[in-house]
């Protein structure tokens, strides 16, 4: 059902946008800086990655454009005093409204926020050696908020805060007294990112 509702709100927003809209296709990538959130123990946190393709729709208002990205990503964080982590991999799908102006002819500045919907491709769950198990959860939705800057229009540089609207999923863990736990996940992130428009 979620991932229904997530293609009907992907084509309202395509036939939303006027025809006379500005589009650019381009690439981008960068670092998620994650935090693993929840009643859980015994987690820090570990960088990740995410990269794919990316579009932009400037809109005849003035300063106002829309861009969508379909991006892997990757997230993870290690267990503490072992080496074992717990890792999500899924499809990122953020849909961002931006506010930009021009400081110069040569730099554009801008701010964006906006849902994103994951999909997960990884492991959905996995034993921990003497510790216990996670599971993750099909699909989640999140939300970013962020700025950037778009130099010559073409290279474009961001940075934004990821937090998650839904769990991402659980870990069940032994406690130092030996007995047994439960907690849920969340997997925010910090995430600066470089991309580029043809």
């Amino acid at each position: 059902m979620k991932k229904i509702l997530t293609v009907v709100i992907l084509a309202c927003i395509a036939f939303a946008i006027p025809a006379q809209a500005q589009v650019k296709f381009g690439l981008k990538g960068g670092l998620n800086l994650t935090s693993i959130t929840g009643d859980s123990e015994g987690v820090s946190n570990k960088a990740g990655f995410y990269i794919g393709p990316t579009v932009k729709f400037t809109l005849p208002v003035v300063g106002l454009s829309l861009d969508a990205s379909a991006l892997y990503d990757q997230r993870q964080g290690k267990i503490k005093g072992t080496d074992q982590t717990i890792k999500s991999q899924s499809i990122q799908i953020p849909i961002n409204v931006r506010y930009g102006f021009g400081l110069s002819s040569v730099v554009n500045v801008f701010a964006f926020a906006g849902p994103q919907f994951g999909f997960n491709i990884g492991d959905k769950s996995k034993l921990l050696d003497q510790i216990g198990e996670w599971s993750l959860k099909s699909s989640n939705i999140s939300g970013n908020v962020g700025i950037g800057a778009t130099v010559f229009s073409k290279l474009q540089i961001t940075a934004n805060y990821n937090f998650q609207l839904s769990k991402t999923g659980e870990v069940e863990y032994i406690k130092e007294d030996g007995t047994t736990g439960t907690g849920k996940l969340k997997f925010n992130s910090w995430q600066l990112g470089l991309g580029y428009y043809f």
